[in-house]
């Protein structure tokens, strides 16, 4: 008996190759090439994941046409010589082993090319001086150097490296390829008013605008033939002011659906304006989800023979079956919810969707890519391991062991999980009745959706890996060194998180009127109307939004400058450090937020602070903190003695207070090394 899904698992059809379901990988880089631009065997491993776990085609992220020439990434792939076909071969193998279609994305970023990367100055549409190389140039102690306009030689010789580029894919068994033609690359610089100021054929009127997006299409239909598949990216509205909007977007389309096969539709910019508009096409977690379908949707209406792939936010196949059935798209592609469960496919197939692992949005893979490291996910951890756990499985143990987990938090659920894989006779230990630890208080807000999920997720594996498994679940049970040490466990992890900071030598903090942050959001009967919030982090901001949009007086009180929160925020948050600031500095109706205030005392009507030496008062009838947590270390550390010392794994907040990556991540290596 198949799927009740459907839509997402019909086949199709295009130009004679079978795509045998609807669901895509967006494009990642996951910084795995070789650092001359070649697909490595780690490539391949971490790729797998996703065909084997059932979409229908892999695309990989930000391939350059030519390195020498474009490159923002220090690892990425190079098409621009047939020396790479080879190990391209390997990546294309893989995936029709699992019936699935290996394709790249294939890209010239244009002026988002440093001088520094190539020794010029990057080319462009027009010599345009980008945002970002104000900022590089500033940087690096020089002038900004304007980008140089193409001529018409050169842009004849960029189509051809396009057209080279899947060339060379078709030849490594690729029989699809997504051409990048938005986000403000290099397509896109020649089909958008706000960086294309040409007076010749390529600039002036959206159809002349059209004309390089054209011809690079045109291009590639002439070298891979008719049995090859041309999808092509977009922004649908690229946001910035000066930028393409979806009304001229669709005349585009018309001069484009004759060319392509499949329509990429996504929104916004890459990286311009300082990333102000990247919230259009990698939502954070404060913002809807099935961000941009409604583009894809009115491109269907206006163009419905048009095959047409959507994107952004898409975080489970429920979304999909939805948009497929109501026809708003062809396809469905997705990234990060891929990488949170690349199983996702074959376990909705199987009709289990309540064993999907969801993707919290918090962008901890996004962070890898910067560093540069390879990229992996923050709720599974094997995405961190492709090359050492074959097939996506944790190896058995050659000796089964007694084993102990004590605390319930993501941490704690995560060693369980690879304990009971790997064989292990396993206990877990949570001294209150829920499990989720500290998710449970970040999971309040109700823009949380994605954190809620996680947490339902979180709930659900004690009773599973019980069934299953085998585990022992003890819910009430504080685990004592004494309790541990009778039990005679082989090895123990320990995973008991860390508790808020709430600093007793401020005087007035053990006001009755004083409360953890996520506390107050879970019980409004502890917060008056007017509402002070210490600490500017991720914590406080949520819960300042959460009672603002309840009608509450709120201030925000952060000890550190505005520039050193924002670089605090996206150590922690993530991309989700910007969309805070979108509220703190909104014109109309800004979260009232003061930076360089000390917090001095706390009385019970206001809070004295200190700014710039001037001592300063604030009415509030509530304080509420958000400063950020201390480890459970005492607590952690006496269990050190109650097994072999060698046996004994501290992991998670309790070892140093983080994210649930860092808590995850160290929980599972430890346990498959039991």
């Amino acid at each position: 008996m198949g799927s009740k899904y459907t839509h997402v698992f019909s086949p199709i059809k295009i130009r004679g190759i079978d795509f045998k379901n609807r669901i895509t990988l967006a494009p990642p880089s996951p910084n795995l090439a070789s650092a001359n631009g070649q697909v490595t065997p780690e490539f391949v491993d971490w790729f797998r994941m996703f065909a084997r776990g059932g979409v229908s085609t892999l695309y990989v992220g930000n391939c350059s046409i030519d390195i020498t020439e474009c490159k923002d990434e220090a690892y990425q792939l190079d098409l621009s010589s047939d020396d790479g076909i080879l190990a391209m071969t390997r990546y294309a193998d893989m995936c029709k082993q699992y019936g699935c279609h290996a394709s790249f994305e294939i890209n010239h970023n244009g002026e988002n090319t440093a001088f520094e990367t190539v020794g010029h100055a990057p080319f462009s549409a027009s010599p345009r001086i980008s945002d970002n190389e104000r900022k590089r140039a500033a940087e690096n102690g020089r002038e900004p150097m304007p980008c140089i306009e193409m001529t018409k030689e050169k842009i004849a010789e960029t189509v051809n490296k396009y057209a080279m580029a899947a060339q060379r894919m078709k030849r490594a068994g690729m029989d699809i390829v997504l051409v990048h033609g938005g986000h403000g690359n290099l397509i896109s610089q020649f089909t958008s008013p706000l960086y294309n100021k040409r007076s010749d054929e390529y600039g002036g009127s959206t159809k002349n605008r059209a004309r390089f997006a054209i011809e690079v299409c045109d291009a590639i239909r002439e070298k891979c033939g008719e049995d090859f598949v041309i999808e092509f990216r977009i922004s649908a509205d690229e946001i910035a002011e000066e930028g393409m909007h979806f009304d001229e977007t669709l005349e585009l389309i018309g001069y484009l659906k004759d060319h392509i096969d499949i329509l990429h539709v996504s929104a916004g910019l890459h990286s311009d304006f300082n990333m102000r508009y990247f919230r259009n096409w990698c939502q954070n977690y404060m913002m809807d989800r099935c961000f941009n379908v409604h583009y894809a949707r009115d491109v269907k209406k206006a163009y419905p023979d048009l095959l047409v792939n959507t994107v952004g936010s898409i975080t489970s196949i429920d979304y999909a079956e939805e948009i497929i059935a109501n026809g708003w798209a062809d396809f469905v592609a997705m990234c990060r919810p891929l990488m949170a469960d690349p199983d996702m496919p074959r376990k909705y197939a199987e009709n289990r969707p309540e064993d999907r692992r969801p993707c919290l949005r918090c962008d901890s893979c996004t962070k890898h890519l910067m560093v540069p490291k390879p990229i992996f996910c923050a709720v599974n951890p094997i995405s961190g391991m492709t090359s050492e756990l074959k097939d996506g499985l944790v190896p058995l143990a050659r000796v089964k062991k007694k084993v102990a987990v004590i605390g319930g938090g993501p941490a704690g659920i995560t060693a369980m999980q690879a304990l009971c894989e790997r064989g292990h006779d396993v206990t877990l230990y949570e001294k209150t009745g829920d499990v989720g630890g500290n998710v449970v208080g970040a999971a309040v807000a109700p823009f949380k959706i994605d954190c809620k999920d996680y947490l339902a997720w979180l709930r659900r594996q004690p009773a599973k890996y019980a069934k299953e498994y085998g585990a022992k679940i003890l819910l009430n049970t504080e685990a004592t060194p004494e309790a541990i040490e009778k039990e005679g466990y082989d090895a123990i992890i320990v995973a008991v998180g860390a508790h808020p900071l709430i600093p007793k030598s401020i005087p007035g903090m053990t006001l009755p009127h004083v409360h953890w942050a996520p506390d107050a959001e879970a019980d409004y009967s502890l917060v008056g109307n007017k509402i002070a919030i210490i600490g500017a982090g991720a914590v406080g901001l949520e819960a300042a939004l959460e009672f603002k949009a309840e009608g509450k007086e709120v201030v925000v009180i952060e000890m550190a400058s505005k520039m050193e929160t924002i670089f605090n925020l996206h150590k922690s948050a993530g991309t989700s450090a910007s969309e805070f600031f979108r509220y703190i500095d909104d014109e109309k109706d800004p979260l009232p937020t003061k930076f360089g205030h000390k917090l001095l005392e706390v009385k019970e009507d206001r809070i004295i602070c200190e700014c710039d030496g001037e001592v300063v008062e604030i009415e509030a009838d509530t304080v509420l903190t958000g400063m950020g947590m201390i480890p459970n270390a005492a607590e952690a550390e006496a269990f050190r003695h109650c097994t072999a010392e060698t046996s004994i794994h501290v992991v998670g907040d309790c070892f140093k207070a983080g994210t649930i990556c860092d808590a995850v991540n160290q929980a599972f290596r430890a346990a498959i090394h039991i």
